[in-house]
């Protein structure tokens, strides 16, 4: 995943400033200590002046320094432990504090990005869109049936028994998310049912769970695959290939509403498969209906509709109309 490189600068200034905040709570931790457990510093004194007297004794020739040391120092950090525990502190109350264990604060494991720094750089996109006040509006605990009819319609359960099943799949979905075989879904239905609010309900809990999740309208979508397919030497666009075919859920959000060709098509198979290979779930949000699908885009984007993907037809009244008209 990559960020233009002011962006990247400005996440990592971040993890600087956490380091920076952990330092001090850990440095007041260690001079509340100092000034209320008697003897806690002599102990460090202790292992300082130890350590110094055991890299003269090596410098002269002592080969078993360093292992004596080690044992003095395991000695003194039990007693140190200890002491912590007699005067009421938890026996780890002055270790490394660090938001995230894992990087230690740093954003990386090795040379590989840590998940904490894969979601810091899909937040400061949402950031930079807006998106992220979105979720905490629309999310699972908004979410609300009394827009959905009681009523059967034309042989099928009612909109809101319908609704309530789809959720109910959706919560599983989110609940088995690293189990679950077919870890795809597409929301079928006409405009204003729920289906991009449920997705967004979807997006708030995965994102909450330490999940990285990337949510484009298909617009946006295929103007960012244009980009990278057509980019000049040098250039990068903002959201990186790697972002979007390696972030843990990738949203496609009302799709049949661009202008269709060839190119998108064929973008979109290859978007969807290589997701597919890595074995990385989408969820995709549509007008179409599965015949409308296979015409507007091709029979093998169904395929692997039909083989890989749970489909969630959802059916209602427009839920924007009946706002706008506050029923």
């Amino acid at each position: 995943m990559a960020l233009l490189p002011h962006q990247y600068d400005e996440v990592m200034r971040h993890y600087d400033q956490q380091r920076l905040q952990n330092q001090n709570i850990q440095q007041a931790r260690l001079t509340e200590v100092y000034e209320k457990v008697t003897g806690y510093k002599a102990l460090d004194d202790e292992i300082a002046s130890a350590s110094v007297a055991a890299g003269r004794a090596r410098l002269l020739g002592d080969r078993t320094a360093i292992e004596r040391l080690h044992e003095k120092i395991a000695l003194l950090s039990k007693e140190k432990r200890q002491l912590l525990l007699t005067y009421g502190y938890p026996e780890d109350y002055l270790d490394p504090v660090y938001h995230c264990k894992a990087c230690q604060d740093t954003g990386y494991i090795g040379s590989e990005k840590c998940q904490c720094l894969k979601q810091a750089i899909v937040d400061f996109i949402y950031a930079q869109s807006s998106i992220r006040g979105l979720l905490e509006k629309e999310n699972f605990s908004t979410f609300s049936y009394d827009y959905y009819s009681t009523r059967p319609e034309n042989g099928r359960p009612s909109p809101r028994a319908n609704m309530e099943a789809v959720v109910s799949l959706c919560r599983q979905f989110i609940c088995h998310f690293d189990q679950i075989e077919k870890n795809n879904l597409l929301f079928l239905g006409n405009a204003g049912v729920g289906k991009t609010f449920l997705s967004h309900c979807i997006a708030y809990e995965l994102i909450n769970s330490g999940r990285t999740v990337l949510y484009l309208t298909a617009f946006q979508l295929f103007d960012l695959l244009k980009q990278h397919a057509f980019q000049k030497e040098g250039s990068e666009p903002e959201t990186s290939m790697e972002h979007l075919l390696g972030c843990d859920l990738l949203i496609i959000d009302d799709l049949g509403t661009e202008l269709n060709n060839s190119f998108i098509s064929s973008q979109l198979f290859l978007c969807m498969n290589e997701r597919l290979l890595r074995k990385k779930a989408t969820i995709i949000s549509t007008n179409l209906s599965l015949k409308q699908l296979s015409q507007a885009y091709s029979e093998r984007i169904l395929s692997r509709i039909m083989e890989h993907y749970q489909i969630l037809n959802i059916y209602g009244d427009d839920i924007r109309l009946k706002k706008a008209l506050g029923k």
